[in-house]
């Protein structure tokens, strides 16, 4: 049986706008789980909205990228395989109204397409 807990406010740690955690009490993950798990906890933090989370793992997806082997990056990266909700900022960015994907997302995706892809990595 699947017990609910009611959706939790807090604010964010860094702007202190008011956000909503949405785990429940059968384990069911927040909305920022989403996100790779990257970071390292910081347990004088409390959690962060959308907008400070995202720009907190677009740095932290680039500094990761740059500062591991590609064989590294490959290995993590691959625990976000088949994972179809993408991220602004982290999977791709919009330029010129059309979405590019980043880096981050085409070693998420394992392998080259051949279509000469803006970041490929590959």
């Amino acid at each position: 049986m699947k017990t609910e807990i009611s959706p939790q406010s807090k604010l964010c740690s860094k702007c202190n706008a008011v956000l909503v955690c949405g785990s429940t009490s059968d384990g069911e993950s927040c909305w920022c789980f989403a996100y790779p798990a990257i970071m390292t906890v910081d347990l004088q933090q409390d959690c962060l909205c959308a907008d400070c989370l995202s720009k907190a793992m677009q740095e932290k997806v680039t500094e990761f990228i740059h500062t591991s082997t590609q064989q590294e990056i490959i290995a993590v990266a691959r625990n976000y395989r088949g994972n179809d909700k993408l991220i602004q900022g982290i999977d791709y960015s919009i330029e010129n109204n059309k979405h590019v994907f980043t880096q981050w997302y085409h070693l998420k995706r394992g392998s080259c397409c051949g279509n000469g892809c803006k970041n490929c990595p590959y």
